[in-house]
């Protein structure tokens, strides 16, 4: 069965810096698009960032461009999210997203109803 568990969320000063998680299992990682989206207060959950299944190509939230980075680790079944700069406006809830196509996929995705599973969520709190 697939599962996804993020770590690494945690109370931080604006301006500071967190590196988010997510370690992946129950299928083939590297034929997996993965995402993290993030849900807010009250909010709903919007795309943060995407990366395709070679690592090759990423996507970003426009927010968050120039501050947060993607990667990912096949051979550790992991996909990460680099938080630098962080605002005030980046709390809340951080999901890792995946769904299986195939190996050759070249496309990140941004679209949450595109995932097939989801983590549990670490919740990131941006406060001085």
């Amino acid at each position: 069965q697939e599962r996804l568990v993020e770590s690494g969320g945690g109370l931080v000063q604006p301006g500071g810096s967190l590196r988010l998680s997510c370690a992946a299992s129950g299928f083939i990682f590297a034929n997996s698009p993965m995402g993290w989206f993030r849900q807010g207060p009250g909010q709903e959950r919007v795309f943060v960032a995407g990366i395709n299944v070679a690592g090759s190509k990423v996507g970003y939230a426009e927010s968050v461009k120039g501050r947060f980075t993607i990667a990912r680790e096949n051979d550790k079944n992991a996909v990460y999210l680099q938080m630098d700069r962080l605002e005030v406006e980046d709390t809340g809830v951080y999901y890792c997203a995946g769904l299986v196509t195939s190996h050759l996929d070249e496309y990140w995705y941004d679209i949450p109803d595109m995932y097939e599973f989801w983590g549990q969520g670490t919740r990131v709190t941006v406060s001085s």
